[in-house]
Parts: structure tokens; sequence; C-alpha cells
């Protein structure tokens, strides 16, 4: 069933696309309330729930296992690496992982399997921050050869 495009909805989308990475329903809400907007939680959840199941929306489980939310940028099948400390988000292609996938899967006698890959770690300024601004070994991480 198709969820209604209330104004409620349309609020949490336009949250969520202002949103910088990941954000969980909660902090989410904190900013609309902030704003004065009187959306509740619930609808929030709501809202973010109907955006992850039309595309709209990336979840994915935090480490502590919270469900975070982002506005999807990219159509079709992802993965995200996710800095621990920033949250800067950046969606990849994953073909070997693709490849493994499929390969396991069929190994064991699943077909029609799916998965989710999301690797959390820090990105090069905020790994660069905690090194106390000394170079790291391998130039620039942001060029990991992912493809986009």
């Amino acid at each position: 069933m198709a969820q209604r495009n209330t104004w409620q909805r349309e609020r949490v989308r336009d949250a969520l696309s202002d949103a910088r990475g990941f954000v969980s329903a909660q902090s989410l809400h904190a900013e609309l309330r902030q704003a004065n907007t009187g959306i509740g939680l619930a609808t929030v959840y709501r809202a973010l729930a109907g955006l992850a199941a039309s595309g709209e929306a990336d979840s994915l489980q935090s480490p502590e296992g919270e469900a975070l939310y982002r506005a999807c940028t990219t159509q079709g099948h992802h993965h995200h690496l996710i800095c621990r400390s920033c949250g800067l988000t950046v969606e990849i292609e994953a073909k070997d992982v693709e490849q493994w996938a499929k390969r396991t899967a069929a190994l064991h006698g699943f077909r029609d399997a799916e998965h989710v890959v999301d690797i959390f770690g820090l990105c090069a300024a905020c790994a660069n921050r905690l090194d106390g601004g000394n170079e790291r070994d391998g130039g620039d991480e942001r060029d990991s050869g992912a493809e986009a």
C-alpha cells in the first residue's frame, strides 16, 4: 500500500535531504521539533519507513544497532562507505561483493539472495584530525578505485 504524500511526509523528506550523511529518526524529529513543525516522532518513523520502502531513502543499521536514514542519491542497488566520526557517506558499487554474494548463495543452494553491505570507518579528514594532522600512508583515501 502506497503512502499518501502528506505535508508531514514532505517536511520529513526535505529535512532528510538537508541532512549530512545518515541520521536517526530521533535526530530528524528533534530538528523538525526545533523548527516548530508539530510533527510527532511516530509520524517521522512512518515517513522514513515509507521513503525507504519506495527507494527515496537509504536505510541501514549503525554498528550500535540504531536505524539510520539518508536521502538516496543513487537509483538501484549500491553500498556505502560511512565515516563513524562525521557521518560522511559515499555511495559505491562493489562488483566483487556482488559476485561473491551470488557465488556464496549458489554454493549453499540459495537463489534470489539479497545482501546489504555498509562499510564503517574514518574518512580521510577525520583520520587526519585524529592523527594530529600527520600525513597518512597511502595517499588520498578518497580515490579508492570504487565506482560511484
